[in-house]
């Protein structure tokens, strides 16, 4: 117990706590949603206690074989899920439903860091640490995109991009990728769903909602 990280599961737990307040006061004072979201983490937090006993050589050699997998969920999940909500983001496990882009959340964290592990640190900043870990986000980010799903989809590039700056990918290389992104957002705007466009105009006009 003394070896824990209490001042990171403090801030965690503080975190999870102010949430379950705001779930608890936008359900009007009672604990339709903010019960279920409290157990979850309770759970969940357990979990990950549990997996930070784990040896680091283990989940470094469970990080491309556990990206492979998911990534073939979230293609069984465009030939074989269910739709429901108007998306089709579930695999039907009789009873659960299997979400695997939530699974891709912290696998893409972890394919992108071995990734850069066994890179040399001399290639660190050329080219060659780029399109490798692109690939390892796009796709992914591609097949939850088209589910459609663009908020999973965000998080799954940015948990990837996180990685390429703690890795020490240069800033002009992200100066490029943003400029792109500049010029090609537009188009991509015109791509999206309606509701995902109001949601883009609501956050930058939250007065209009």
């Amino acid at each position: 117990v003394r070896e824990l990280p209490w001042l990171m599961l403090a801030l965690v737990i503080a975190i999870a706590g102010f949430s379950t307040l705001v779930l608890y006061s936008a359900a009007g004072g009672h604990m339709t949603w903010a019960l279920p979201q409290g157990l979850r983490f309770i759970v969940f937090l357990g979990m990950a206690i549990a997996m930070s006993r784990l040896r680091p050589e283990w989940i470094k050699q469970a990080a491309f074989p556990a990206y492979v997998i998911v990534l073939l969920l979230l293609i069984f999940v465009e030939a074989l899920g269910f739709v429901g909500g108007g998306a089709q983001r579930w695999l039907d496990l009789g009873p659960l439903n299997l979400q695997p882009s939530e699974l891709m959340k912290p696998v893409i964290v972890l394919a992108c860091a071995h990734f850069y592990a066994l890179l040399p640190a001399r290639e660190i900043r050329g080219r060659t640490a780029l399109w490798p870990a692109a690939l390892l986000i796009g796709l992914p980010a591609g097949l939850i995109l088209i589910q459609p799903d663009l908020g999973t989809a965000m998080m799954v590039v940015l948990g990837g991009v996180t990685v390429m700056f703690l890795a020490g990918i240069p800033l002009r290389l992200f100066a490029g990728g943003a400029l792109a992104m500049a010029v090609a957002g537009p188009i991509a705007f015109s791509f999206l769903h309606d509701y995902q466009r109001q949601r883009i105009l609501i956050f930058m006009n939250p007065e209009s909602d």
